[in-house]
Formats: structure tokens, sequence, C-alpha cells
């Protein structure tokens, strides 16, 4: 018998890591503060305070999804009662607060559901006019293979992002795409994560940003004086925003161009291909079949007829249906 190797995954290790990282310097910063040693400035204190709570939210939501913990989904449950026990934990959490937390989660849940729902009308229409077939013949045909086809595509998803949303464009649009992909011989879970970079730009340009509506939300709309400096700061226009928010754009573009120019950065996390080795797997069967209770074949001699209950020479060999199961399983 083979001893068992197993192999941890590469953000596994990287989550695990960081986890640990952050759990030592909370520990070491109770310490100092409680034991009075001097291990760290006041500020570094300060700061290992404020950010621990925050760095702990983030790893309920993507840390346990890249463990393998919890689905998306879950993820987004585990944030929010997260953000819940740190709210009533700093006594924030006042029933106004909770009511109105509800209250926009049902309207944004309610917005997504009608999404949804008029996607599903549209693919049904679309797909009763052979739409789906004319994407396919207009964007298959385009110059350049699967270089030409990619470059299209992103340039059309970056435009359609000014005025449609995260959702809509991945309940409407890569629905149309990515028969076209499979099609050309593009990995789907590559092109899934190409797409999702492009389309992370729709938070950050107008008219339609949700990440421009919050620092609308939060920067001061008229002149203030500040507590700490004593000076007055001026208000933040919306179009100063418009502007911060252009070179974050821009970064995803260059992330977007270095994805198709090197695959790798998606694809190398990706679960490689299994490798058998048939002179360790036969040789596990054959002692498996030595060690089990199974009555021993013998085969009759060439002239002779086989014995009352002996296998036929026609029976099928099991060994030798698992090595055929396996190097069929290779070829997919």
């Amino acid at each position: 018998t083979g001893e068992a190797v197993t192999s941890v995954a590469k953000d596994e290790t990287i989550v695990v890591s960081m986890c640990v990282g952050v759990a030592l310097a909370f520990v070491l910063s109770m310490l100092n503060k409680l034991t009075g040693l001097g291990l760290l400035s006041r500020m570094a204190e300060r700061v290992t305070f404020v950010l621990i709570p925050p760095l702990l939210l983030i790893f309920l939501v993507l840390g346990t999804i890249f463990l393998g913990v919890a689905t998306p989904t879950e993820g987004g449950a585990m944030g929010a009662l997260g953000a819940f026990a740190m709210a009533m934990l700093r006594g924030r959490l006042s029933m106004s607060l909770l009511k109105q937390a509800l209250n926009t989660t049902t309207k944004l849940s309610c917005f997504v559901v009608f999404i949804l729902i008029g996607s599903t009308i549209f693919s049904l229409v679309f797909q009763g006019v052979d739409g789906p077939r004319w994407v396919e013949h207009l964007l298959s045909g385009l110059p350049g293979g699967q270089v030409g086809f990619l470059i299209v595509v992103n340039i059309m998803i970056f435009f359609l992002a000014f005025f449609l949303d995260f959702f809509e464009l991945s309940f409407i649009v890569v629905p149309l795409l990515a028969p076209v992909a499979d099609k050309l011989g593009i990995d789907l879970i590559w092109f899934g994560v190409l797409l999702a970079v492009n389309m992370q730009t729709s938070f950050m340009h107008p008219p339609f940003g949700f990440a421009l509506f919050y620092l609308r939300s939060v920067a001061p709309v008229v002149a203030y004086t500040d507590k700490v400096t004593k000076k007055l700061i001026q208000p933040v226009t919306t179009m100063q925003i418009y502007w911060g928010a252009v070179p974050f754009v821009l970064i995803q573009i260059v992330m977007v161009g270095m994805i198709i120019t090197f695959p790798g950065i998606v694809s190398s996390g990706l679960d490689k291909p299994e490798v058998y080795d048939m002179d360790k797997i036969r040789l596990q069967m054959e002692t498996e079949m030595q060690n089990s209770d199974l009555p021993e074949l013998h085969m009759p001699e060439e002239g002779t007829a086989p014995e009352p209950g002996a296998a036929s020479p026609d029976a099928h060999d099991p060994l030798k249906d698992m090595q055929d199961a396996v190097e069929g399983e290779k070829k997919k």
C-alpha cells in the first residue's frame, strides 16, 4: 500500500498564515497593554486594535470562502452576523439603525430578484428568436480568433458598465458570451475571472458607480473646521470624486490587459490534472485481491473444458477494467 500524499492549496496557506500573523499581533498588543512592557508605541497599539475588527470581518467573508468553509452566499451571511456583533459590542446598534438596515436589505434583495426575473424573460424570448445563435456567429467570426474575441468583449463590457450594474451584466450579457468562449476553446473559469475584473469598473465610473455614491454620502458637502488641526476643510465636490476614481479605473483596465497577456495569473491557481501511476495502481489492486476472501480463479489448460463453476476465459478482469477506466479518465 502506498502512502497518502496530501497537498494544501496555496490560497489556503496564505489565508491561514495571515490569520496567524494577525492573531499574533493582537495577542502581543494585548500583553503590551495589560503588562505595560512598552513593546509597542501608543500609535502602533492603537492602530492594531483599530484594524483587528475590520480584518476579522474580512476574514469572516473572504477567508471562510477561500478555506472552503462557506459558500459565497454563506460568507456574506457570516459577514453580516460579524458586523451585527461588532455593532452590539461597541454599543452602536439601535432599533432605528436595525430597521434601516433591514429596509435597505429588503429593497436590494427585491431589486436583485426583479433583475433575475427580467433577465430570465429576456433570455427565453432571445432564445425563442434564435438570438444566441446570431450572437455566436457574430462573435465567433471576429478577426484575430481568441484574442480578437477577448478584446471586443472586454471593450463592450467596459462601456456597458457605464449604464448597467454588475447584476445586469452577470444575468443578461455573460450567459450570451459564455457559449461562444467555450466554442473558441477558452477556459470558462479563466474567462469568468477576466469578466469579473472588468465588471468591477462598473462600481467606479459615472454615472451609476455605486462606489461614487458611497463616497458622496460620506464626503463633506460644506466646509467645516477640523477638530484636531483647527483648520478649515473645504468641501469635496462630485466632480472631484469622479476624477479621483479615474486612476482606479485605469488600474482595472491594466489588470484586464495583464490577465489576457499572462493567463497564468489566474490559471496557475486552478486544480492541476491528476497523474495516475498505473504500476502503483496494479500493485495496490493485486495486494487487495490477495488479502481479500475471493476464491482463486483457475484458468483451464488449452484444449480442456473448464470445470463446472469455474470462471470463463471471457469473464471480465476487474484489474483490466480498472485500468481501462483510468485510461479513459486520462483521455478526458
